[in-house]
């Protein structure tokens, strides 16, 4: 895709700015404010805004974390699909033994680099972001959420 910037391990993570940087600091701030009137009027209808506000947040909170851990579960079933095509045999028979997290990063790598990392992940139980700081050739993932 043309319209987006390169994407390397520094610069990955997604923001949405609608979520990010309007809906959040709006439902945040509603937050603050209903818990000062909250303190400065104490009433039943005072106390109702402020939970009415937590609830709020937490439903946007929701709204964004549930799709991601959609999204997760077919990255990992799409990885899965991609390993078991890219590895030789005796590391095709390991893939169960990478984790959701290492499976998600592994996303990033290159066709070429993967039987090297995969084997790395396995032998030295790397981190999300060990693997990440490993690729040489980073595969974008503009699709992400």
């Amino acid at each position: 895709m043309n319209n987006h910037a390169t994407q390397s391990y520094s610069h990955h993570a997604r923001k949405h700015p609608p979520f990010h940087f309007f809906l959040i600091p709006i439902l945040i701030t509603n937050l603050i404010i209903t818990i000062v009137y909250l303190v400065r009027h104490p009433s039943l209808l005072a106390g109702w805004l402020v939970i009415l506000s937590i609830a709020l947040l937490t439903l946007a909170f929701l709204a964004r974390i549930n799709p991601l851990k959609v999204q997760d579960r077919l990255i990992r079933l799409e990885e899965r699909l991609r390993l078991s095509t890219l590895l030789p045999e005796p590391l095709r028979m390991r893939i169960p033994e990478l984790t959701e997290k290492q499976l998600i990063a592994l996303r990033f790598a290159s066709d070429e680099e993967i039987p090297r990392l995969v084997e790395e992940a396995l032998q030295n139980s790397l981190r999300p972001k060990d693997i990440k700081m490993r690729i040489e050739n980073w595969r974008p993932d503009y699709w992400r959420v």
